[in-house]
């Protein structure tokens, strides 16, 4: 699996419960669609974590590159209704940060004669 990450904060006068339900709505629409596999939103608990990271963190598996493409296209065309559901999660969000990560050891790492 890859793991396509977000990190963000709410902009100001957004409410935290409203933003969760437009992701899910976001991210239901495109696993329905078969573009991901599975998306989970968490919060920074008790202040911990670094700030720079934003409040808010998002993690949204997909099977492969392949997948994580297709629901870039599928996002990227601005058609109804995801364009929608796109805008209402982006209109709420910023300082919005990116990273993708794989799982590991996975199918393609080769481990010839390593020890773990």
């Amino acid at each position: 699996m890859d793991i396509y990450h977000v990190w963000c904060n709410l902009k100001a006068g957004v409410g935290d419960v409203d933003f969760a339900e437009r992701v899910a709505h976001y991210m239901g629409d495109l696993k329905a669609r078969g573009l991901i596999e599975s998306c989970r939103v968490t919060r920074r608990k008790l202040g911990l974590g670094p700030q720079e990271l934003g409040e808010f963190h998002l993690m949204i598996e997909v099977r492969d590159l392949h997948q994580l493409e297709d629901a870039f296209a599928s996002v990227a065309a601005r058609r109804s209704p995801i364009e929608d559901f796109h805008q209402a999660v982006n209109s709420l969000v910023t300082d919005a940060r990116f990273a993708l990560y794989r799982d590991f050891p996975d199918p393609i790492r080769h481990r010839g004669d390593e020890k773990f």
